[in-house]
């Protein structure tokens, strides 16, 4: 009993005059103190609540900055309920204050009762369009029936794009013939975000499933002529699934991936030719995930540091959305900071015009999937 009154004492000195100290131990544990509060909520505001306009439930978020520094909150729309089948358009609202005011709904792809969703753009900063892949299915048509080979009809890829800063949109134009092979069942872009490498090549993250095996495998997309055409990049490897990219500093990409190799860590590869070949996966065992959807992101600001920024769910369950920080290029995390403790699930970072760091993410009371909120906070929060 002395001992555990020893410890007490100890551990509310250390809380009261070192509230801020994160204590490190080995390369695959990040040890520090997670707050039971998170982020302060005047620094977060709700985008998408279910329930409303029109909408049984919004998820699948993607953020998004335009040339012009407009904020783009991108996610389904899912008209019927909470299923990931049945009548879902893609959506967006537009902020022009970085994130603090939001304009009206606008509903940018809708094909009746059928599936729009999986958002993951891109912009091509050369010629300031933004690309936006996304996938679509039958409504009535199941994942677990297309994945199975089973359904009606099957997931396809199809893209649209914007040339007035995110404003309007084109029709969407399916592309799934160049981007999907023959004997892939399921599929899906993103979600999230792409990526444009320094040769110019715009690169999706996107996965697939392959007929007859039940398994998922993460792979790439690309385009080498402004987003006029896309080919298929390389796979990874097995039991990997939706997927981010960064490139690294020294030209390599970085692939960060959910996974389905039962060990609750996410899994990464790199490629060193443009994402046509990938190295076998590794896990990252500072990367608790519950199998779930991810963010990351290079984090810019002055120039002067080497920041990468990862969120999810740091948990085997879909609680606690935290965002890491790495200085190595995803080789370690040292750093992380709760942002909400309770029920949470898929995000999507992005650096806003402000240099705040915006964080667009699914959470709840009782589930994950009662909201879509924006966290924004400077990087000196997460680094303190």
């Amino acid at each position: 009993m002395k001992y555990l009154l020893a410890f007490l004492i100890i551990a509310v000195f250390f809380v009261l005059f070192f509230p801020h100290h994160r204590w490190g131990l080995t390369r695959s544990v990040v040890a520090w103190a997670y707050s039971s509060e998170g982020l302060g909520e005047e620094n977060q505001v709700d985008v998408f609540i279910s329930g409303t306009e029109g909408y049984d439930t919004f998820r699948i978020p993607s953020l998004f900055v335009t040339p012009s520094g407009a904020v783009l909150a991108i996610c389904e729309g899912r008209k019927e309920s909470r299923s990931d089948t049945g009548n879902i358009d893609l959506v967006l609202k537009r902020s022009e204050d970085g994130g603090e005011t939001w304009g009206p709904l606008q509903v940018i792809a809708d094909d009746g009762d059928n599936v729009m969703g999986n958002p993951c753009p891109v912009l091509d900063r050369e010629t300031g369009t933004i690309w936006m892949p996304i996938t679509r299915n039958l409504g009535h048509d199941s994942e677990k029936e297309i994945k199975e080979g089973t359904s009606e009809g099957s997931r396809e890829c199809w893209m649209m794009k914007s040339t007035d800063d995110g404003k309007t949109w084109s029709k969407p134009e399916n592309i799934t013939e160049s981007t999907k092979a023959e004997d892939w069942t399921w599929y899906a872009t993103g979600p999230g975000v792409g990526i444009q490498l320094e040769s110019g090549r715009l690169l999706i993250p996107c996965d697939h499933a392959v007929a007859g095996t039940g398994m998922f495998r993460s792979h790439v997309i690309y385009s080498d002529d402004q987003g006029e055409t896309w080919k298929l990049g390389g796979i990874p490897g097995d039991y990997t699934n939706e997927c981010q990219a960064i490139q690294k500093r020294d030209g390599s990409i970085l692939l960060n991936m959910r996974s389905y190799h039962g060990k609750n860590l996410r899994y990464t590869s790199v490629s060193q030719d443009g994402g046509e070949t990938w190295t076998e996966p590794v896990m990252d065992e500072e990367l608790i995930e519950p199998v779930c959807q991810a963010s990351l992101i290079r984090y810019e600001g002055d120039g002067t540091k080497n920041r990468i920024l990862f969120s999810n769910p740091a948990d085997k369950k879909r609680i606690k959305m935290t965002v890491k920080l790495s200085y190595d290029e995803g080789e370690s995390w040292p750093v992380a900071q709760l942002v909400y403790p309770g029920p949470s699930a898929y995000s999507c970072l992005a650096e806003l015009p402000s240099g705040e760091v915006g964080l667009l993410y699914e959470r709840g009371m009782k589930n994950p999937y009662e909201k879509i909120t924006l966290a924004r906070f400077p990087m000196e929060w997460l680094e303190e």
